[in-house]
């Protein structure tokens, strides 16, 4: 007897690997045959060993082109009736609408995971009301959502998005083995003593307030030259004016441009905090769990999907999002710290992401999903 396909469909290599894989592991060792579908990267390499059928999809991530996104339902569409999966998986925005609207015309069952609202979350007027159109027609009739933020769970039931079962998950979940306690550098105050390294680790995007982190960078540096701010991350095809700005600030010295990488725990390692100043439409930043699971100190904003990750005053520290004052202010508090105090609330922080967050959960809540629905 053949054995039943579940379909994972995403828009990109980094979200298979790094968010997927302990799922996608999982699904196997129970007998399921896994296909996936998405844009081909070099995260793929790293997946050796795990039996999986792949497609490559061609997914204009950032594009309004309804061509293109024609081109993408159609694409769905033959890869549904070749494969005939059992139930379909969706994450990110264009998989989530048009996968989901083509397997309920197949009668495929879907469980969607709102990853977030993106730059959805910003955007006004006929546009927003056109977006959120496409979400009510592709989530309504899904078998289950996942949501990885209770306010987000909140706007989709507000919205009508929501008619059939859904589940609060802790976001993507950490695998606390892949991301273990780090040993904490030693550290200065900023002014004096061993060098204080700060990280933005993300897409260099505008709608994640990577300028914010750079504004920020610019203040703290005048006063406090013993501090090195990195940025971690592939720039976005629609932001490309940042290849040049981040060029000349690097001459500056005032942060070092370290591109996308294929591991970041390196950098996560030699790094005091991870500041992740989004107030972009997130799901559950997994920046921020991966640097707490390795014992670091956070620094983000009151964002649904980051202010979640920490506990305000003992784990990290969390401000107005969008506020560069409130952001220089925070790592003031931080680089006043005793180092070893830095360390002890970085540790707190693990301990917490392994009680809450622990991808354990997530993939649970899958498996009890998928049988649920394959046993009606």
């Amino acid at each position: 007897m053949a054995k039943p396909i579940i379909a994972l469909l995403t828009n990109n290599d980094d979200d298979v690997y790094c968010f997927r894989k302990e799922l996608i592991e999982g699904l196997i060792a129970e007998g399921y045959e896994m296909l996936i579908s998405c844009p081909y990267g070099p995260k793929f390499e790293l997946m050796g060993g795990i039996p999986y059928i792949y497609d490559n999809s061609e997914i204009d991530r950032r594009g309004t082109n309804p061509v293109k996104d024609c081109g993408l339902l159609m694409h769905y569409r033959k890869l549904f009736k070749k494969y005939r999966p059992a139930v379909v998986l969706t994450y990110t925005a264009k998989p989530n609408v048009y996968a989901s609207i083509v397997a309920h015309w197949m009668g495929i069952p879907v469980i969607n995971n709102l990853t977030g609202l993106g730059s959805v979350i910003n955007e006004r007027g006929l546009k927003q009301k056109f977006i959120m159109s496409l979400f009510k027609m592709a989530y309504q009739k899904s078998a289950c959502m996942m949501f990885q933020n209770a306010t987000n769970m909140q706007v989709a039931i507000d919205q009508g998005m929501v008619k059939g079962d859904y589940r609060l998950i802790p976001g993507s979940g950490v695998n606390t083995d892949r991301y273990p306690l780090q040993p904490y550098p030693d550290g200065g105050n900023g002014k004096e003593g061993a060098p204080i390294v700060f990280n933005y680790i993300g897409r260099v995007l505008k709608d994640k307030r990577v300028d914010d982190y750079i504004n920020a960078a610019k203040c703290i540096k005048q006063k406090y030259p013993q501090t090195e701010f990195n940025i971690l991350g592939f720039i976005e095809s629609t932001e490309m004016h940042y290849e040049v700005e981040l060029k000349q600030l690097e001459e500056e010295s005032i942060v070092i441009y370290r591109g996308s990488q294929k591991d970041v725990k390196p950098f996560i390692a030699r790094a005091h905090c991870t500041i992740h100043p989004s107030t972009y439409g997130e799901g559950m930043s997994n920046v921020l769990l991966e640097s707490a699971s390795c014992g670091r100190f956070l620094i983000t904003t009151n964002n649904p999907g980051c202010q979640e990750t920490l506990e305000d005053g003992k784990t990290g520290y969390i401000y107005q999002g969008g506020n560069v004052d409130a952001l220089v202010d925070a790592i003031e508090r931080f680089l006043a710290l005793p180092n070893e105090i830095r360390q002890q609330m970085g540790e707190a922080g693990r301990e917490r992401v392994k009680a809450q967050f622990s991808r354990e959960f997530v993939v649970k809540a899958y498996k009890e999903k998928i049988e649920e629905l394959l046993q009606k």
